[in-house]
């Protein structure tokens, strides 16, 4: 594990105390995933569209999607780390395709065609330059929609291994790579959803 990036080492860390179970994904609890869940599905359209889902764990929320009715035509998720890649596979879901890699040393596996790209969790461990850099890469792949969340003050980004950005400096910075935005921090105090629709008529 000493020569995993450290934004992977707390990963590492909790697989090795819980396996590829839930409290492996640093999640607080299923509620406030589903919270993170809930407010992507509010402001993104996922039905019947080619959804990436970058450091998607488990597919934890290809199993929110189906749950609740709002299947996308296909589903890509890129995960780095083996045990949790694996436990995506395990689930054999229907036109979903898990690729075992890391999306911040290769962005390049996030070029796959997708109309949506969405990040859920997954960019909290990253340095700020990490952060805009691997954003940047996800405008040019996605050709509708790029949504993702982040943290926003010091509330959820407590432990050291945690990195939260400003609400206003994350804004403009997808204002710069797309006209239309949507920001909502209502869900969980401390997090904010932002969605970029590049093209409103492929949604």
């Amino acid at each position: 594990m000493s020569s995993a990036p450290k934004y992977l080492r707390p990963y590492h860390r909790a697989i090795r105390e819980h396996g590829d179970g839930f409290h492996s994904l640093l999640w607080a609890s299923p509620e406030s995933q589903a919270a993170r869940f809930t407010a992507l599905t509010r402001h993104c359209p996922f039905a019947d569209l080619n959804v990436l889902d970058v450091g998607c764990g488990r597919a934890d929320l290809l199993d929110f999607l189906i749950a609740r009715q709002t299947l996308p035509a296909h589903y890509t998720g890129i995960e780095a780390l083996p045990e949790l890649a694996e436990a995506a596979m395990r689930k054999a879901h229907d036109d979903a395709i898990i690729i075992q890699d890391d999306f911040v040393t290769h962005p390049a596996r996030m070029l796959v065609g997708a109309d949506v790209v969405v990040f859920c969790g997954s960019l909290n461990t990253l340095s700020e330059k990490q952060f805009y850099d691997t954003l940047t890469v996800a405008s040019e792949a996605a050709a509708a929609a790029l949504a993702f969340n982040f943290l926003c003050s010091s509330q959820l980004a407590a432990a050291d291994w945690l990195t939260w950005h400003s609400r206003d400096k994350v804004l403009d910075f997808a204002r710069r790579l797309c006209p239309s935005v949507v920001l909502d921090d209502s869900y969980v105090d401390g997090d904010c959803t932002i969605v970029m629709r590049k093209h409103e008529r492929a949604l």
